[in-house]
């Protein structure tokens, strides 16, 4: 019997694909860790590079970026990387490479619309009787107090039948992580009494006394508290009409988001020269 011809294997001619798509799905993840990283947002990165990380291990291309490291796919389908020696030979086969520690997460800023439903309710009767406004601006919540509720005409000093409307804002501000800056603004008529010389330092003066009060009397730290004093610079209405006057004439507690914090100054600590010791505070005695 004559041998039967063997037949030549099939060429596979779209092999190349498959490397393409690898590349291409590589590609991607290059691509969207550079986007990650250029963000100032480092929550909003955070959460673009983890939701990139969780497509890629549900899929097949994690399998592909683990054999380009050098390593295989475990059973979880996580990259289990190898230490190879030259020529391409693994290299102790259990040991794995040493993962770096998660850096530690920074405080994340509470989301400010649930504050804002909570106090629309508790406040709901001053609201309705004008004597403070609330909004949700791209900065942060902002509680207005109007100054004929809670300032006397020209002076900074805070009507105490007000004290329970700011003890439950200031209860709301204890719950969160936000800082707080508390803004004063006068109207465009001119100051200048005993007291006062101009309408930048009642506009301040006013911020003090709202940061006194949460701090003296509702215990809300310092540290998370800060005062800017605006005068007639930032008005809400126009200065032509008594009406739009009274609206400028205010003092705004902000509770600040993410974006807004993002205009707050950092502090800066000097460090000691090294090998020097630091040198003690004046007044102290050191025994």
């Amino acid at each position: 019997m004559g041998r039967q011809k063997k037949h030549g294997e099939h060429a596979n001619h779209e092999r190349w694909l498959v490397s393409y798509a690898d590349f291409i799905t590589l590609l991607f993840a290059f691509f969207v860790v550079m986007f990650a990283s250029s963000q100032a947002d480092k929550g909003k990165a955070r959460q673009v590079s983890e939701s990139v990380r969780k497509a890629l291990e549900e899929g097949y291309a994690v399998a592909k970026i683990a054999a380009i490291l050098g390593g295989t796919v475990d059973d979880v389908g996580k990259g289990n990387a190898m230490m190879r020696g030259p020529g391409g030979t693994k290299k102790g086969q259990d040991t794995q490479v040493a993962k770096p520690q998660p850096e530690q997460a920074e405080p994340v800023l509470a989301e400010l619309l649930p504050s804002l439903e909570f106090l629309s309710r508790e406040l709901e009767e001053e609201i309705r009787a004008g004597k403070l406004q609330l909004s949700l601006e791209p900065r942060g919540l902002v509680v207005s107090l109007p100054q004929a509720a809670f300032f006397p005409t020209g002076e900074d000093t805070i009507a105490p039948a007000m004290y329970p409307s700011l003890e439950k804002i200031a209860r709301v501000i204890e719950k969160l992580p936000n800082p707080v800056r508390l803004e004063g603004h006068t109207d465009s008529v001119p100051i200048h009494n005993q007291r006062f010389a101009s309408n930048w330092e009642l506009s301040t003066a006013r911020g003090i006394a709202v940061l006194k009060l949460f701090t003296t009397r509702f215990g809300i730290p310092a540290q998370r508290l800060a005062v800017a004093g605006y005068a007639d610079n930032v008005p809400v209405d126009s200065n032509d009409t008594e009406a739009g006057r009274a609206r400028n004439r205010r003092v705004d507690i902000v509770i600040l988001n993410r974006a807004g914090l993002l205009r707050e100054p950092v502090p800066h600590l000097p460090q000691p020269p090294a090998g020097k010791p630091e040198a003690p505070a004046a007044g102290k005695r050191h025994g």
